[in-house]
Order: C-alpha cells, then structure tokens, then sequence
C-alpha cells in the first residue's frame, strides 16, 4: 500500500481559500469576544476550534465558525507530513497514573468480553471479515511512549502497543485513494480519520498499555492511538471500522468540533 501523495501548492485552490476568509473576516459580528475569537480562529493549525465550550446560538456566528472550521480542516489536511514523526519519550517519562478521559464517568466504563468480540471491516476493503483479538495479536506488535493532548488543556505520556494501522490496512486490502477511515464503539462513541492519517506509522491499533493488555477504562479492547491528532480523535472500545468516500463525522465533529484535530 503506498501512502496517498500530501497536495502540492498547485492543487490548492488559493482563490478560492483566501476569498472564503476575506468574507469571515469581513463579516460583521456584533459580540466583541466572538469577533476576536474567529479572528484569531483563522490560524493554520486550526486548534482555537476546539475548546469544547459553547457556541452561540446567534445564526451568522455559527456559519462563520462552520465555516472556518472547514477551511481549517481543507489547510490541515494540506500542511499534513505523513512523513513527520510526533516526539517520543523514555520510560521514565510516561505519566503515572495516566488520566481516564471520556464523555461520561470512570464508573460507567464500558466492559468488553473478550470471548466474544469480533471487529468488524466494512466498505472499500477487499477483505471484510472480522477480526479476533488473537488474531490481531499475532501481527507484528510495535511500542511507543508518545504524548496525548486532551482539548481540555491537559497533556500525559503514555506508552502504547499493537498493529500499526497502515499494516493492518494493508492486510485487508483497504483503498488508499479512500478518503475517509470511520470508527464505530461498543461505547457508542464514533468518529473519522483522513487516510494519510490512517497510514501514518506511529497511527497504532492500540492493544496494551504500559506492556500490559489495555486496560477497560483505557479502551479494552482496542483503541485507535494517533499522536499527530488531539486526544477525541482517539476512539477506544472499537467494534467496527469501515473506509469510505463519504464524510462519516463524529460524535464531537457533529457537535462543532473541529474534524481534522490535529497536526
């Protein structure tokens, strides 16, 4: 499997970019602090999007932070290397304990039988049967320590293991023209990835944490580790993963958050 050609300068509509952001600026806004935060929201990375606080119910407020969370996701996806490496640590480093982050309590966190799971592998792929944990287990493992940034501001080192996705897709005979990698949960958490990002080589399918088998509150059974995205970008419990051309959003991205969430 080849990874898909990052854009050239030449395949980006400039035009059309920067008429897009001459209007949002322009556009008149009557709350001080919204105008300031779009203003500022017109950044390359795109990361002054996810704050997770309430948007305004104010009709051109909304458009305008649709619509420069597009442009957002359209320069990210442009600017991405997947040749880039995101930083690793030593042991020593990792963060301990490391923090439960989810969008409902610790006590409420899913539990997977082992026994019984089966990932399921649908859309442009060759070969979409399920999957076992053992199965998944006996591809070649990789290790990292790598560094997860939560949107709510706060960051912990921790060291994950499994298959590497791009391996995984390549094993499956999944499209890598596709654009679109989605993710289903036994949690009924959802969301999508772009395929560079999919194919990146730290992208794990994460099966251990700290070279134990990952723990329930960490995702049992499988959680997608990507340290080039934020921390939501990362879905656990994974029950069902799918390639497609059609945008599959996400259970935040349809809340408003940004969908490229990353570098």
């Amino acid at each position: 499997m080849t990874i898909p050609r990052r854009p050239a300068l030449a395949d980006v509509d400039a035009d059309s970019v920067l008429e897009e952001a001459r209007k949002l600026i322009g556009r008149k806004i009557e709350q001080p602090a919204r105008r300031a935060f779009l203003q500022h929201s017109l950044t390359m990375g795109g990361l002054s999007l996810l704050t997770g606080c309430g948007i305004s119910d104010n009709e051109s407020v909304e458009a305008a932070l649709a619509a420069i969370s597009r442009f957002n996701d359209r320069v990210q996806g442009w600017i991405f290397d997947p040749a880039q490496l995101a930083p690793t640590y030593p042991d020593s480093m990792i963060t301990r304990p490391f923090p439960f982050n989810a969008y409902y309590d610790e006590s409420e966190v899913h539990v997977v039988d082992e026994a019984d799971y089966r990932l399921e592998v649908t859309g442009r792929v060759a070969d979409k049967r399920s999957w076992t944990l053992p199965e998944l287990r006996a591809m070649q493992q990789h290790d990292q320590i790598t560094r997860h940034i939560c949107v709510e501001g706060w960051s912990a080192i921790g060291k994950w293991g499994g298959v590497r996705f791009a391996d995984f897709l390549r094993r499956v005979g999944a499209d890598p023209d596709a654009k679109y990698v989605g993710f289903k949960c036994s949690d009924d958490y959802y969301t999508s990835i772009d395929m560079p990002t999919a194919l990146h080589p730290q992208t794990l399918l994460a099966l251990t944490y700290d070279g134990q088998p990952l723990p329930p509150k960490y995702g049992f059974p499988m959680k997608l580790r990507m340290p080039t995205k934020l921390g939501y970008k990362n879905p656990k419990h994974i029950e069902a993963i799918f390639v497609t051309n059609t945008y599959p959003g996400g259970y935040w991205e349809d809340q408003g958050y940004n969908w490229f969430g990353g570098s």
